[in-house]
């Protein structure tokens, strides 16, 4: 977590996550933004800014217990009419806030989440690019490049702002050796072009796999969306 807890030091208050449907940024906004909320005395807000309708997203643990702590902010939608969830501008420029913004659809995501960042101070912004091998569209560079490349040219942030982090995961039955394979491959695709900061790893996985990974690497994630019956 040296990525996130550098992050904190350095005083950034919003954390921004982007990548293609299916990596995971659902998945790691809540344990991101519960992780926030146990390291700093400041309200963590989760934005689901997703703008399609996929199987699993953060506003599906609006009653969770466990995650009581945390505002999570989302806009009903109407079909797959985009909609955008409102007070994400003032919440951006609180000092006395911290952001996790869960952001989906792609290209129509990376448009909406550029404006934002656009009006946003740079020096508060953490964005985090999400990265999962097991997901076709993350083993082409050139895919990556072109996603990359919409957040860049509506924003004021470059290639060195972006966060490279990896979510090895191919679902709830993502064995060690398809963690490691999937984090290897990934590896090799970026590791040219961008170093990868941080290596998602499922809890009950993290003992397993730190000979694999540096420690400090390591996110270790819990399950909260999967499906309902097979939520603890």
């Amino acid at each position: 977590m040296k990525l996130i807890n550098d992050a904190l030091k350095a005083g950034k208050t919003n954390f921004i996550l982007i990548g293609g449907a299916g990596c995971g940024k659902s998945e790691i906004s809540l344990n991101l933004a519960k992780y926030l909320a146990k390291e700093s005395d400041k309200k963590v807000h989760l934005f689901d800014m997703d703008m399609t309708k996929p199987l699993f997203r953060s506003r599906d643990l609006l009653e969770s217990e466990e995650l009581a702590d945390i505002a999570i902010h989302y806009e009903e939608q109407f079909y797959d009419a985009p909609t955008v969830v409102g007070g994400v501008s003032e919440l951006l420029a609180d000092p006395e806030s911290i952001v996790v913004m869960d952001v989906g659809g792609d290209d129509i995501g990376a448009r909406a989440i550029g404006g934002f960042m656009l009006r946003a101070k740079k020096e508060s912004l953490c964005v985090l690019y999400v990265l999962n091998y097991f997901r076709p569209f993350c083993q082409d560079i050139n895919h990556i490049d072109r996603f990359l490349s919409e957040i860049l040219t509506v924003s004021h942030l470059s290639l060195e702002d972006i966060h490279f982090i990896d979510n090895p995961n191919a679902g709830i039955t993502t064995t060690i050796d398809e963690m490691v394979e999937g984090a290897g491959n990934m590896e090799k695709i970026v590791s040219d072009h961008k170093e990868i900061e941080m290596v998602c790893v499922h809890e009950g996985l993290v003992e397993s796999v730190k000979k694999n990974f540096k420690v400090e690497k390591i996110m270790p994630i819990h399950l909260y969306l999967t499906y309902e019956w097979l939520r603890d």
